[in-house]
């Protein structure tokens, strides 16, 4: 935060400060814990609430209340350290949501072990490469996914096999404790390990942790380039954790969770914020808009945490999902892995007037810290996602120069604070990537300033706008055109069910704008490519012309919501 000298220059609006160049959150600070004893998890379950159910399997109904879940991770913590996991190793967790995903999170770090997490649907290459580069100790998953794992090892140099406990006892051979098929060593059972006590009632005891040291290791998205693997500390959890219950929630809200636990927005989300806030959460194994719209009807549930692609789907569903569902204990709907369009944004609350939809941004590089809109006023500044987080501070800096920019000046979004870097007396100090310090260099630099890779800007009331990504700006003759801008103009025409736009090579123009479409069902079968470029070049100026379209079945994105843009053109190449 800003200093006694530098405070009084700080525009109280903008929260801009003209010393340093510096936008200073305007919110709350953040009351963060004095010791540096101290996990993330400890610092969860010491949290005040009145909460009674924490999490409800949406398929089978299963509940796990907040006692049985502070009981199961004690528990689990004392089988891990019955099983050799010690501070500083890493534990891998590969699943689809479940209940039992935040009790493995919560019981790995508590001892100071390491978490994480794959995407279940990552092919045996690349979760052999995972495992190639964090060396994890022990594995939980499920018994579906024991033949992926077994393919997995084959691929590693991973010469004394794997060791993996179960989370479900759904087939008996894959659950034998001591059943080895293919390098995977069944070393225990999630449901006996929750039950098991320790003899007399003991506690075992456990490796002091420090608020330094390494609670998270999830890998970026790699939607530009390789992905890597994003650490971070008990300090940074501990503060985006608290930058959320600084302002508690309302104590009735009932979470539905269709988002990837495995991703760092599913994870703080749902295995962190909303237990420290003794919220209700009903997850979904994997998204299916059905599902997850029964979900709401029956938990007659208030809140939904979406990504771009399905507030779209319910927009272009809304006739059928409002005469289909009870909605009415929809409340709110907070959208985050993308930006939003005026255009989506306007559509969604015209069909669903009683619900409010709020953006937030943030990267798994800043655990959860950014920006977001917070209540109706807000939301309805189309555009921006929000002003700054709380602790937050930010600059924008010319990508070209380096000069570090004011008020309503584009250039790249660079973030520091607590969930970020730690102020240790004056020497900044941030995890970064795992075993990548060049990386690390390039992206955090020595005083903690992330830089973002996104092109933003920050108005006069101090509200964040995301133009796009810096990486994947498409230069025409010479100009700056923004893929995300062309995107949300191809998502309101009423035959386009979805679209990403991308560079395409040309010899006179350098590159031009190309347009991957994916048609609407029905009455968009017959959509032509100068049907697009015609819509497009109404509304943009003439640089900006989507010039090549291309058809295609869907937009391969991450589970944030992100389009994976070098999967397209990879694709766009195979086709022209």
């Amino acid at each position: 935060m800003a200093d006694h000298e530098e405070s009084h220059l700080i525009d109280p609006k903008s929260g801009f400060c003209k010393s340093n160049s510096t936008f200073y959150s305007k919110q709350k600070s953040l009351p963060l814990p004095q010791n540096r004893s101290l996990d993330v998890t400890t610092f969860i379950s010491s949290q005040a609430h009145r909460g009674a159910t924490a999490f409800i399997d949406a398929v089978t109904g299963n509940h796990l209340s907040f006692s049985d879940l502070w009981r199961s991770v004690d528990h689990v913590a004392d089988g891990l350290c019955d099983l050799g996991v010690r501070r500083g190793d890493v534990v891998l967790i590969l699943s689809p949501n479940s209940v039992f995903f935040p009790v493995v999170c919560l019981s790995v770090m508590s001892i100071g072990a390491i978490i994480t997490t794959a995407n279940p649907l990552n092919t045996a290459g690349e979760i052999a490469k995972q495992f190639g580069d964090s060396s994890p100790v022990l594995t939980f998953t499920t018994s579906q996914l024991v033949p992926k794992l077994a393919d997995s090892v084959a691929k590693t140099t991973a010469g004394g096999g794997i060791s993996v406990v179960i989370l479900d006892t759904e087939h008996a051979e894959e659950t034998r404790v001591g059943y080895t098929p293919r390098g995977v060593r069944i070393v225990g059972v999630l449901a006996e390990m929750m039950e098991a006590e320790q003899p007399n009632g003991k506690r075992r005891v456990r490796d002091r942790v420090n608020q330094d040291d390494t609670a998270m290791l999830l890998y970026s998205s790699g939607t530009t380039g390789p992905s890597k693997g994003v650490m971070s500390s008990h300090g940074n959890l501990i503060a985006s954790v608290a930058r959320f219950i600084a302002e508690p929630l309302e104590q009735d809200q009932i979470f539905i969770c269709p988002i990837p636990l495995f991703h760092t927005f599913g994870l703080l989300n749902f295995c962190m914020v909303t237990v420290a806030m003794g919220s209700t959460v009903v997850l979904l194994p994997k998204f299916e808009l059905h599902g997850m719209l029964m979900a709401v009807e029956k938990y007659r549930a208030t809140t939904l945490f979406l990504v771009p692609p399905i507030v779209v789907a319910m927009i272009n569903g809304a006739d059928s999902i409002r005469t289909r569902y009870d909605l009415r204990s929809l409340r709110l709907v907070r959208c985050g892995g993308a930006p939003l369009s005026k255009e989506v944004t306007e559509g969604f609350l015209e069909h669903y007037p009683t619900v409010e939809i709020h953006q937030g941004y943030a990267l798994t590089e800043s655990n959860g810290a950014g920006a977001a809109t917070e209540n109706s006023e807000e939301s309805r500044r189309y555009g921006t996602v929000g002003p700054l987080s709380p602790g937050l501070e930010a600059r924008i800096m010319d990508p070209n120069s380096c000069r570090v920019l004011g008020v309503n000046q584009t250039g790249e979004l660079l973030l520091r604070g607590p969930s970020i870097a730690k102020d240790n007396n004056d020497t900044i100090v941030v995890k970064g990537y795992f075993k990548n310090e060049e990386a690390t260099r390039a992206v955090f630099g020595s005083e903690g300033w992330l830089r973002t890779g996104d092109l933003c800007y920050i108005d006069d009331d101090g509200f964040v706008f995301i133009v796009d990504r810096l990486k994947e700006l498409i230069k025409y003759k010479g100009f700056q055109v923004p893929p995300a801008e062309l995107e949300a103009l191809l998502l309101t025409h009423p035959d386009i069910l979805d679209a990403g736009v991308i560079p395409f090579p040309d010899r006179e123009a350098g590159q031009i704008p190309m347009a991957c479409v994916v048609r609407k069902p029905g009455t968009g079968s017959n959509l032509s490519d100068k049907q697009v470029m015609d819509f497009i070049a109404k509304q943009v100026s003439p640089y900006k012309k989507i010039r090549k379209v291309v058809f295609i079945n869907s937009i391969p994105r991450t589970p944030s919501g992100k389009i994976l843009r070098k999967d397209l053109i990879k694709f766009a190449a195979s086709k022209l």
